[in-house]
């Protein structure tokens, strides 16, 4: 199996370039652990993130409901590991990335979902997941452009999203009402469209 040194290689070739120091580095650890008992078990990338997909699910079914924070960890669990088992496993792949990055998107939607039954309203709702979807959209274009080094980390990554959703439906169980969950809906949104126009700026830089 890959030592740490030579996972981490790896990941970042397959991220852009991205450094592995850092917040990003630490996590990098974690998961690179997780996914060496994942593949003692035998559980395989795409499962993973299939159950990523369903727990997603499951957060915003239940996103009124105790269970829901854990359902979305769970979530990001599965989804922040399903690319390091496939690289510990040997068996990355186009079809592979292509159901990771599909997967991710299904997943955010289902985020929306969630902050909307937490009674954000839908024009911020609408917002947040127009200015995520975007964000990725632009990156995938990049590559599929040929621009490989793309390690700009935004305010608003995929982890930073889910945080806000997590703290949104805490912030509904303790108040049991909606104005909290949109305050964070509303700062996400905002983080967000910042977020994409540094991504639109990079682009700029890269292909002009």
């Amino acid at each position: 199996m890959l030592s740490y040194g030579e996972f981490a290689k790896q990941w970042s070739s397959l991220h852009g370039n991205t450094a592995t120091t850092g917040i990003v580095g630490g996590w990098l650890r974690i998961s690179y652990r997780m996914a060496r008992v994942a593949c003692t078990l035998r559980i395989s990338s795409n499962m993973l993130t299939y159950f990523g997909v369903l727990f997603a699910l499951f957060t915003a079914i239940a996103s009124t409901h105790w269970s829901a924070p854990l359902f979305l960890i769970l979530s990001l669990v599965c989804d922040g590991i399903d690319g390091s088992v496939a690289i510990l496993s040997k068996s990355s792949s186009s079809w592979g990335a292509t159901l990771d990055a599909v997967a991710d998107r299904i997943s955010e939607a289902l985020w929306a979902v969630a902050f909307y039954r937490l009674g954000v309203p839908l024009s911020w709702v609408l917002a947040l997941a127009s200015f995520a979807a975007f964000q990725e959209y632009a990156r995938a274009k990049l590559i599929s452009s040929g621009v490989q080094d793309i390690g700009l980390i935004t305010p608003a990554e995929r982890p930073v999203r889910a945080s806000y959703l997590f703290l949104a439906m805490i912030a509904w169980h303790l108040e049991k009402t909606h104005e909290a969950a949109s305050i964070f809906a509303l700062i996400l949104a905002v983080q967000q469209a910042i977020s994409f126009v540094m991504v639109i700026r990079f682009a700029f830089s890269r292909l002009r």
